[in-house]
C-alpha cells in the first residue's frame, strides 16, 4: 500500500485534477490519496487557502463575506465543469462553503481554522467524485470519521497518539480513499489545522498509521535540488537523502517538503519519494533512514529570512549559575519560542523569528532583561537570515567550515553567526537577508562547482 499527497499545484485545475486522477489508478497500490486545496494556475493567481484567509478576515471585522466566499466557489464551480462532472455536484460544495461562512466568529482562531479547512475538503469531495465519474471506485473521508484527532492549537496542531490506532482502518477501506490534508478535529469536536503545508503532515500521518510502503509526496518539481533554482542555475538534483537532512533543509527554506511532516515516517521507517505531478516518469527524490555519502559530502544549501538576534552580554556570565534558564524562562512567559543560543563567555544571542517578536514583545523582553538579569548590554539585530550547509558526510570531512567562510569572503558577505549542531549534519551561518542570492550562489560554487 501507498499513501499519495499532492500538492495545491497539481489541484489547481479541471487538467492537474486528471492528471493525479491517472497517476491515483496507475498503480493498484495507491489506496490512499491525501490532497490539498487548489494552488495557483498562473503567477499572478491567487490559491484557493487565500482566498478563505482572506473571506475569514472580512468576516471576522464584522461584514458578511459573501463577495469573497463567492470567488472561492467560483474556483470550484470553473473546475467541475470542465472535469465533465454533473451539475449537481457542485451543490454540496456550496452549502459547505456558505455554512462555514455563518459560523459563530467568537472564537477568531477556531473560525479561522474551520474556513481554511474547506479548501482541503472540497478538494477530496471533487477529486473523489471524478474518479468515481470514471468509473473508478472511490470514497471521500472526512479526517474526524478517518480517525485524525488533533491537539487544541488552532492554526499549529500536532496529531494525538490516539489518532494512529483509528487511523490505520482505513487499510480495509475498499477501493481509493481520498482523504483531505491540513486538517483534523480536537477531542471537543472543532476544526483544527496543521501549520500551512500542512497536507505534508497529513500524509505522513497517514503513512505510519497504515504502514505503507512508500508516501508518495507529488509537487511540481522533477525532484529536490541541491539548492534553490530560483537563485542558481540548473542546480545538481538529489537522488537520495535522509531524514535527517532533508529536516533540516526543510527547516531552512526548502519549501518541496513541510519540515513536520518527516517525524511520522522517521519513526516509522517509511520511505518517502518527492515526484512531479506534470512528469511522473522522473525518478524523483527518495528520502531515507540512510545513504551513502558518495562524492559530494554535502547534500544542500539552503537560506530563510525573518529572523532577529537578541543579543546579551554581562561579564563573568559563565560564572553565574542558571543565568540561561533564566534568560529563556523570560522568552517563555511572553509566549515566544527561541530558534538557537549560539553563546560565548561572557554573551549569548536568543535568535527567534521577526513573526513573534513584534515591537511591543521586543520592549518587554528587554525590560525584563535589564532589571531582572543585571546585563550590561542588550540589544536587537532585525532582517537577519539562516543559511544551512547540509550534508551526512560533513563530520567526516576537513575543511568544510573553511571553505563556507572563503565562499561567504568571496562573496563580501559579513557573517553574523556560525553555529554547528552537535550531530555535525549543518552548519549554520546568520547574514542579513539581502545577502541571501549571493550567499547562496557563492556556496554552491564552492560544494558544487560553477552555477553556470
Amino acid at each position: 500500500m501507498k499513501v499519495a499527497k499532492f500538492g495545491g499545484t497539481s489541484l489547481a485545475s479541471a487538467e492537474q485534477i486528471k492528471k493525479i486522477c491517472a497517476i491515483i489508478t496507475d498503480d493498484p497500490q495507491r489506496r490512499l490519496v491525501v490532497v490539498s486545496a487548489p494552488g495557483k494556475r498562473s503567477a499572478d493567481d491567487t490559491k484557493v487557502t487565500d482566498l478563505l484567509i482572506e473571506t475569514a478576515r472580512v468576516r471576522l471585522t464584522g461584514q458578511d463575506g459573501t463577495a469573497e466566499i463567492e470567488r472561492v466557489i467560483e474556483r470550484y464551480r470553473s473546475i467541475a465543469e470542465a472535469l465533465d462532472l454533473p451539475n449537481d455536484s457542485l451543490e454540496p460544495i456550496r452549502q459547505d462553503f456558505l455554512r462555514r461562512l455563518h459560523l459563530d466568529t467568537a472564537d477568531e482562531g477556531l473560525y479561522m481554522d474551520t474556513m481554511k479547512a474547506g479548501g482541503e475538503d472540497n478538494s477530496a469531495r471533487l477529486v473523489a467524485g471524478y474518479l468515481r465519474s470514471t468509473g473508478v471506485e472511490a470514497h471521500y473521508v472526512d479526517p474526524g470519521e478517518g480517525g485524525m484527532i488533533l491537539s487544541d492549537e488552532p492554526g499549529n496542531a500536532r496529531v494525538l497518539k490516539q489518532s494512529y490506532g483509528k487511523l490505520r482502518a482505513l487499510r480495509e477501506r475498499p477501493g481509493i480513499t481520498v482523504f483531505p490534508g491540513f486538517f483534523g478535529y480536537s477531542e471537543r469536536g472543532q476544526v483544527v489545522t496543521f501549520p500551512r503545508g500542512g497536507s505534508d503532515i497529513t500524509g505522513a500521518i497517514l503513512a505510519a498509521a497504515v504502514d505503507a510502503e512508500h508516501y508518495e509526496n507529488f509537487t511540481d518539481v522533477d525532484s529536490v535540488f541541491v539548492a534553490n533554482p530560483t537563485l542558481v542555475e540548473r542546480p545538481v538534483a538529489v537522488e537520495k537523502i535522509t531524514y535527517r537532512e532533508m529536516r533540516e533543509l526543510s527547516y531552512a527554506g526548502f519549501s518541496v517538503f513541510h519540515d513536520e511532516a518527516l517525524e511520522p515516517v522517521f519513526h516509522a521507517g517509511i520511505p518517502v519519494v518527492v515526484k512531479n505531478t506534470n512528469n511522473p516518469s522522473a525518478a524523483g527524490t527518495e528520502i531515507v533512514p540512510e545513504r551513502p555519502v558518495g562524492t559530494f559530502p554535502v547534500v544542500g544549501i539552503a537560506a530563510t529570512d525573518g529572523f532577529c538576534s537578541v543579543y546579551i552580554s554581562k561579564y563573568l556570565m559563565n560564572r553565574e549559575v542558571g543565568f540561561g534558564r533564566s534568560l529563556l524562562q523570560i522568552f517563555e512567559d511572553e509566549g515566544i519560542s527561541f530558534e538557537h543560543t549560539p553563546s560565548g563567555i561572557d554573551n549569548m544571542s536568543v535568535i527567534v523569528r521577526e513573526s513573534t517578536f513584534n515591537k511591543a514583545a521586543e520592549e518587554r523582553v528587554l525590560r525584563r532583561v535589564r532589571t531582572e538579569l543585571a546585563v550590561d548590554e542588550v540589544t536587537v539585530e532585525r532582517g537577519l537570515a539562516l543559511i544551512m550547509v547540509v550534508g551526512e558526510g560533513m563530520n567526516h570531512t576537513i575543511g568544510l567550515a573553511g571553505q563556507a567562510c572563503t565562499a561567504f569572503a568571496e562573496a563580501g558577505v559579513n557573517l553574523e553567526m556560525i553555529n554547528q549542531g552537535s550531530s555535525e549534519v549543518s552548519m549554520m551561518f546568520g547574514i542579513k537577508a539581502s545577502d541571501i542570492p549571493g550567499s547562496v550562489r557563492a556556496l554552491y560554487n564552492q560544494f558544487f562547482g560553477s552555477s553556470t
